[in-house]
């Protein structure tokens, strides 16, 4: 079966999804460079926000483990990167379990501050019933998080894309982690929706048979 790719532009594919998302949804994007996840994400808001719909935004950094467990087995170690780096548990106990319910929903924005290595102390927020929640970070269609989200992005990029936007020091471990993710998870045949990315200012969507 071919594979084909439609041109589109960040902006546009925002307002599409915009439109089309129900309230409440809780939405992922996908990708290995964590700057390409936020931009998109930035842009979901932004049309989100046109559109005077409530949103939510969260980062996967906000829901690291700390620097001692994520470096147990060295700071470069793909596989860690992939497997333990984020803290599943309290990413469902404090933002998808609590905003899967359809009514009385609330949240906890980050339980962790990347600069300091220490709990971020974000305060439990109640937020409207149709809020939509927009989490930007890599991994989000394995198997043990996936079933939180409603929609999933997911961002395609090739290897030498890989290594020309992420710090050349974080190049391997990314690199690791990510060709680990998609040989277990195979995420672009999960995810709602793909964009090749390998210039993220001129993507190209998935076309569904």
């Amino acid at each position: 079966m071919s594979t084909t790719f439609r041109p589109t532009g960040p902006r546009e594919f925002a307002d599409r999804w915009a439109a089309a998302l129900p309230a409440g949804a809780r939405v992922g994007v996908d990708g290995a460079v964590d700057a390409d996840t936020r931009w998109y994400a930035d842009h979901l808001v932004a049309a989100l926000r046109e559109r005077a719909r409530p949103v939510l935004v969260a980062d996967w950094s906000g829901f690291w483990r700390p620097r001692s467990l994520r470096y147990e087995f060295g700071r470069d170690d793909p596989d860690a990167f992939h497997d333990t780096w984020l803290d599943v548990a309290g990413l469902y106990r404090e933002v998808l379990d609590p905003l899967g319910a359809p009514s009385g929903r609330w949240w906890v924005p980050s339980l962790y501050d990347p600069a300091t290595d220490r709990a971020s102390r974000a305060p439990r927020q109640d937020v409207p019933d149709d809020a939509v929640l927009v989490f930007a970070g890599p991994f989000l269609l394995r198997e043990d998080v996936r079933w939180g989200f409603d929609a999933v992005l997911h961002l395609s990029t090739s290897d030498a894309a890989i290594r020309r936007r992420v710090p050349a020091e974080d190049v391997e471990r990314v690199l690791g982690g990510w060709r680990r993710y998609l040989e277990l998870s195979e995420p672009a045949d999960l995810a709602t929706a793909v964009l090749r990315c390998e210039d993220p200012r001129h993507p190209a969507e998935l076309l569904r048979p």
